[in-house]
């Protein structure tokens, strides 16, 4: 599978990089590509890392404000015009997606491809990966807005809450039907 990964480019603790590299280290080892923001910092370089030691591939989408800080030595590089280009085209090259901790650049990735699945225009799987309570707030958010009739579709059928990463991969390979 090609999944796609968004996430911080911070330098973050353990905390938030132990359970980011244990991902990445199972997406390579189950043969799988990371498909990724492309920046070789922070958090991204940390599961960059660790899908290419564990034997996986590296598609990275980088835009041009940013093509200086774009990861030498992977697979496939894009440079694309802005970030509407660079969501597009992450999706378009991914099979799956798994939110991991981030902030407003991951916030707004995240709502992209979520508005996508509510209109029926994807039926990728997403996962948000909870590492450390992170998204506790959101997820709380979220049942809300579940609950008092803002989303017209289960919640459930828009995306999967794990606490940790083998459950996170576990869940894409099951809607994928990967063994």
């Amino acid at each position: 599978m090609n999944i796609c990964v968004f996430l911080s480019a911070a330098d973050l603790d353990d905390r938030y990089t132990r359970p980011a590299r244990e991902f990445a280290e199972l997406l390579g080892k189950g043969g799988h590509t990371l498909v990724w923001g492309g920046s070789d910092v922070g958090l991204m370089k940390v599961v960059a890392d660790g899908v290419q030691e564990a034997g996986g591939r590296l598609v990275g989408v980088s835009v041009r404000f940013l093509a200086a800080k774009a990861r030498p030595g992977v697979d496939e590089m894009v440079i694309a015009r802005d970030l509407a280009e660079r969501k597009k085209l992450l999706l378009e090259k991914s099979d799956a997606v798994v939110i991991m901790v981030g902030g407003t650049g991951t916030l707004d990735e995240a709502t992209e491809i979520l508005e996508l699945k509510k209109h029926g225009h994807t039926d990728k799987p997403v996962v948000l990966l909870n590492t450390a309570g992170f998204y506790d707030g959101l997820k709380e958010q979220f049942r809300r807005m579940e609950d008092e009739g803002f989303l017209p579709r289960p919640l459930t059928e828009l995306m999967f809450f794990a606490e940790e990463p083998v459950g996170a991969l576990a869940h894409l390979e099951e809607s994928r039907g990967v063994a």
